[in-house]
């Protein structure tokens, strides 16, 4: 997925300045125990949940009905217990006692109004299509919410992490949630600025002052950490080496769901001809990726559902080494022939195109390499070429990208819109126009089929038709890999989504504590 974001400055007045702060007994800077900088990649459009702010529970500013433990499981937030989901009703009671950050209390006009927002087609909600199931959210009175679905909808309770706003607020502007963090600023292309919420419902963050400050580059990030400017930040698995034996700082590394392969633009005549697709995930070089790329922190990527979830299929596999062999054969076999350059050639078509990556990205500018450099060792010819966001918009459906998608948690998450072609070209979901209605069947039957095992096999059956028609080519699946400076608990690690900037582990600042 894109990754937007902007360069971002340090926290509030009295720690602008602090370039190399004094250490305090824990290792913290000594002016900042009650106040974190987190370093972050990627700037949100919206900070609105209905607009698609962390709807996966990642926020500091929002509650859901549920929310995740990081083990994955759900347990109850704004809600009092987990429902029962059975047929097309699921009632929910809240929890007593909560308000927003405004002071209003929470009701179940406020759930209610907040599910409308997201399926109002007025308001062009980019997660609208991931609440397609619901036919519409009810409040019989102040503590209770019905939802009604369309059609038995399996992943319903895991939608409901999304993070509830106040009735008929107004979704463009400051955003008021019940979460453990208040709202302070935001300065676009530089810094948003929270607080604790001292009316929480839940336990009160002992990190008072929080600011998310969003670096793109990762050069820069690193160089920024380096200088004492984050208390923690996530950089690439190659840069955090210069931190991994420094005094006062700790590097994480975090399982995660979060692959990065090839988008290829399946109706262009070279990267839409299956023989092409098939040979480029022969011929890459997936094992020397994780160890000079990820520097170890990763593995090998075949498909869309990360090994080690409950929803993998073994059977979509491969070797993390190259078989140029097979690869030469599936070209010649389907007609493509080397030409007096070396480059083959098939109907008077070059086996060429066009990689874009993000350019302030350094692991996808060198997983682009390396794709072009084993590509041309069977003959085709990759042009790489580093991009902003908005360039890469407009080249999506004619040139192949190194994109980044990946989710633990349903496999309806992500994979219905990456591959049911009705969401064919519609931005980052589906770039490259993949249409099959085998697909389209399977995903619509898992979606709506309650079994677990019998969601098991449909989806065990995406997967495989995936890699047959190779849609993709999966290179690695990421560690996430972490910095944080001083000495701190409450920082839990779980399996990552691909969407993880406010939340994964540096989304748990709300349980830090300085320690003693």
């Amino acid at each position: 997925m894109r990754r937007r974001s902007a360069l971002f400055g340090a926290i509030v007045l009295m720690l602008s300045a602090c370039s190399a702060p004094s250490q305090g007994p824990s290792g913290a800077p000594a002016a900042t125990r009650d106040t974190a900088v987190l370093g972050l990649g990627s700037e949100p459009d919206s900070l609105n949940p209905v607009l698609g702010y962390s709807v996966d529970g990642g926020s500091l500013m929002y509650d859901g009905l549920v929310r995740r433990t990081p083990d994955l499981k759900l347990q109850p937030a704004l809600a009092e217990s987990l429902p029962e989901v059975k047929g097309t009703e699921v009632t929910f009671r809240l929890r007593q006692g909560v308000t927003f950050h405004d002071g209003r209390p929470l009701t179940g006009a406020d759930v209610a109004y907040t599910y409308a927002q997201v399926l109002d087609p007025a308001n062009n909600s980019p997660i609208r299509g991931d609440y397609a199931a619901i036919e519409k959210v009810e409040s019989p009175d102040a503590r209770t919410v019905v939802f009604r679905l369309k059609h038995p909808y399996a992943p319903i309770l895991q939608r409901t992490t999304l993070g509830i706003i106040p009735y008929k607020s107004d979704i463009s502007g400051n955003p008021v949630g019940t979460g453990p963090y208040t709202f302070v600023s935001w300065a676009k292309g530089d810094k948003i600025t929270l607080r604790a919420n001292d009316r929480y419902w839940g336990e009160r963050p002992a990190v008072k002052n929080l600011v998310l400050a969003y670096t793109t580059d990762d050069n820069a990030r690193a160089t920024r950490m380096a200088a004492g400017e984050f208390t923690a930040t996530e950089l690439p698995p190659k840069a955090v080496a210069r931190f991994r034996n420094q005094q006062g700082v700790t590097v994480h590394e975090v399982t995660s769901a979060d692959y990065r392969g090839v988008m290829f633009p399946l109706e262009r005549p070279v990267t839409g001809d299956l023989a092409i697709r098939k040979a480029l995930g022969l011929a890459v070089d997936r094992g020397a990726m994780v160890s000079a790329i990820l520097a170890g922190a990763g593995e090998p990527a075949y498909g869309p559902i990360a090994p080690g979830t409950d929803w993998h299929n073994p059977a979509v596999t491969g070797s993390a080494a190259p078989d140029r062999a097979r690869a030469t054969a599936t070209l010649e076999e389907a007609g493509w022939k080397t030409g007096a350059d070396g480059i083959r050639v098939k109907d008077g078509t070059a086996a060429r195109f066009t990689l874009m990556y993000p350019a302030g990205d350094s692991l996808r500018k060198e997983l682009a390499l390396a794709v072009a450099s084993d590509a041309k060792r069977i003959g085709i010819d990759v042009r790489l070429a580093g991009l902003d966001w908005d360039a890469i918009d407009q080249r999506l459906s004619r040139d192949a990208l190194i994109m980044g998608w990946g989710s633990p948690y349903d496999p309806d998450y992500t994979n219905y819109e990456l591959f049911h072609s009705a969401y064919a070209g519609q931005g980052y979901f589906n770039p490259g126009h993949y249409r099959n209605p085998e697909v389209d069947r399977l995903l619509e039957r898992g979606r709506g089929t309650a079994d677990a095992a019998a969601r098991k096999q449909v989806y065990d059956q995406v997967q495989q038709r995936i890699s047959d028609d190779a849609v993709w080519l999966y290179l690695v699946y990421l560690k996430h890999t972490y910095v944080v400076r001083g000495n701190w608990s409450g920082l839990t690690p779980g399996v990552e989504a691909h969407e993880h900037a406010t939340g994964g582990l540096l989304g748990t600042v709300v349980n830090w504590k300085p320690a003693p």
